[in-house]
């Protein structure tokens, strides 16, 4: 790459026989001591050479015993200050709303990490607005890190709307993107594997979600990529204990807001328990049949969870036959899942059958729920409130269907409804 200021805050591996560096990088073995650099790894893993090499980051390429990890450091303020930081939102916060985002400024300035804990539909994406914008005028850099593709498709038109004069650089595995030196960032929590110290300021959303929940290469990654004077922000409807623990100990500050943009509350799950099976011999329960039949008529768009992607095309196939309506099914391996899931935004399908991959991150109207399964081992608490958190997200229609369906009642279940009620107090 010709233009060098394109890679700074950005790490890259080169191979041993190409030790060379460009001028103002410098490198570092990419396994060292039995480490991982790039990942933070502890590193077993052999070649037939009998080199080691790093499978907790190979999907970004191969970090290879003797080779080098080659960083080109940022040195701050690498922009102009934008006019009113580039934000062109014409929106209005709720009071609640405003509070946060004024803390969140605060907290900025003050160097103060700090994690937003905020029910489901909140609106903490515009509570983000003023943040960044500060960020764009003081002429530093900022990114907003998520684990979920969906989420980065979901995010960023809506930043680019928000931010209409600024160019945003968006990156994730299923798109490739050469590296860019964008002033905003949106990406998958894998790609903060690239960047080395490139961020004054590093929001990470969903930051409860799979993959990056409980995955220390992320978290030494997330790390990273901020500036050793950089300021960490999270963003969570349902925090993990090690956030939890970090703001005990006085290394985060929380701010919470336990109501949606429109004042509504969280809707309830309704329960219901089947003895038989939910699907056998290519035939659905009857009681399931009738409760999937209720939503149809009722007008509304239809998110079926199932717990495995192998359940989604049997389930079709039924439901096809039952049902003269446009449907479709979506998992994460699905080469089509993109399109499908903003056809089903457009309205263009009655039915979207779906795995955890829809559980949060992504807004669809007037959506109701059903789960299938709601007590396999695949819905954790968290991931249960989320999904329940996907219904009533509209001013003009606060409310839905939430269905749990189970065989047995489960500490899972009995926990996010706990917390869907106590969030409502």
């Amino acid at each position: 790459m010709e233009d060098l200021t394109l890679l700074s805050g950005r790490q890259w591996i080169v191979s041993q026989e190409d030790s060379s560096i460009l001028d103002g990088c410098s490198k570092i073995p990419v396994i060292e001591n039995g480490s991982c650099n790039r990942c933070g790894t502890q590193v077993k893993s052999k070649l037939p050479n009998g080199k080691y090499y790093c499978r907790g980051c190979i999907g970004l390429g191969r970090a290879n015993e003797g080779d080098w990890l080659v960083r080109k450091k940022s040195h701050g303020n690498n922009f102009d200050s934008v006019k009113d930081g580039g934000l062109t939102w014409q929106g209005k916060l709720t009071p609640l709303q405003q509070n946060i985002s004024d803390k969140l400024v605060q907290n900025f300035e003050q160097k103060k990490h700090t994690l937003v804990h905020a029910v489901t539909g909140a609106g903490k994406t515009e509570m983000l607005f003023q943040l960044i914008a500060q960020c764009m005028k003081k002429g530093q850099r900022a990114c907003i890190a998520t684990p979920r593709i969906d989420v980065v498709n979901e995010l960023f038109p809506r930043f680019s709307a928000a931010f209409a004069q600024l160019e945003i650089g968006k990156y994730h595995g299923r798109e490739f993107k050469e590296a860019g030196m964008e002033q905003l960032t949106i990406c998958t929590t894998h790609q903060l594997m690239k960047f080395y110290q490139a961020f004054d300021l590093l929001v990470i959303d969903e930051v409860d979600s799979f993959p990056y929940v409980g995955n220390p290469q992320l978290h030494f990654a997330a790390k990273n990529a901020v500036r050793a004077d950089g300021v960490r922000m999270y963003l969570t409807a349902t925090p993990t204990e090690d956030l939890l623990l970090e703001a005990k100990k006085g290394k985060l500050e929380i701010l919470r807001l336990n109501r949606r943009f429109h004042g509504g509350l969280l809707p309830v799950p309704k329960e219901k328990l089947f003895i038989k099976p939910f699907l056998q011999k290519k035939q659905i329960h009857p009681k399931l049949l009738q409760e999937i039949r209720k939503v149809i008529q009722s007008g509304h768009p239809l998110l079926l969870f199932v717990p495995r992607i192998e359940e989604i095309p049997l389930y079709q196939e039924v439901l096809q036959k039952k049902f003269k309506i446009k449907m479709a099914g979506v998992h994460a391996q699905d080469p089509q899942r993109l399109e499908k899931v903003q056809a089903f935004r457009e309205c263009k399908y009655d039915l979207l059958l779906t795995t955890t991959i829809l559980e949060r991150g992504v807004t669809f109207k007037n959506v109701w729920v059903i789960i299938i399964a709601a007590d396999d081992l695949i819905y954790t608490a968290a991931s249960l409130v989320q999904i329940a958190g996907r219904v009533g997200r509209a001013k003009d229609d606060q409310t839905g269907l939430v269905l749990y369906c189970y065989h047995r009642y489960t500490k899972n279940i009995r926990q996010s409804i706990k917390q869907i009620k106590e969030m409502n107090q």
